[in-house]
């Protein structure tokens, strides 16, 4: 039933939004930490998605153009991992913070406080989306019923 998994794609979306917004608050939460348990400053986490269980779009234009439909069940985007972010750590003056080398530098996370806020802004979108989604499903799958009455 193509129906149901809709329900799976949307669910799927929500669980993926939902950690990319923990990351993006874990990211915020460490802009100013300098030392961490592995040593040296904290570098900021991202998320890398996958889709699951679903053909190409151009697999599923073919599909629909042939009266097939929709054949993805258990579809939908999973978090592939959750990676460090490779760029270069600035460099602060501060000569009298106790992580500071002996020029008096202190290397401090590669956070951007404006790129997390719009990072949680644009997952608390998409997951607004997927609840938008599940709702429409929900209510066509009320209305289905009530035309059985």
């Amino acid at each position: 039933m193509a129906f149901l998994s809709s329900f799976d794609i949307s669910a799927s979306g929500l669980s993926a939004q939902r950690l990319r917004m923990d990351i993006a608050a874990e990211n915020i939460a460490n802009i100013d930490t300098t030392r961490t348990e592995r040593g040296g400053a904290y570098r900021r986490k991202d998320i890398v998605f996958e889709s699951y269980g679903a053909n190409s779009f151009k697999q599923a234009l073919r599909n629909a153009s042939k009266g097939l439909g929709f054949t993805g069940r258990n579809a939908g985007v999973r978090v592939a991992g959750v990676v460090e972010d490779d760029r270069e750590m600035t460099q602060v003056y501060n000569p009298n913070h106790p992580d500071a080398d002996e020029s008096g530098f202190v290397t401090m996370p590669n956070v951007d406080l404006l790129k997390e806020t719009v990072d949680s802004m644009a997952a608390t979108r998409s997951y607004e989306a997927n609840v938008t989604a599940l709702n429409a499903m929900k209510l066509m799958a009320q209305k289905a019923l009530e035309i059985g009455k």
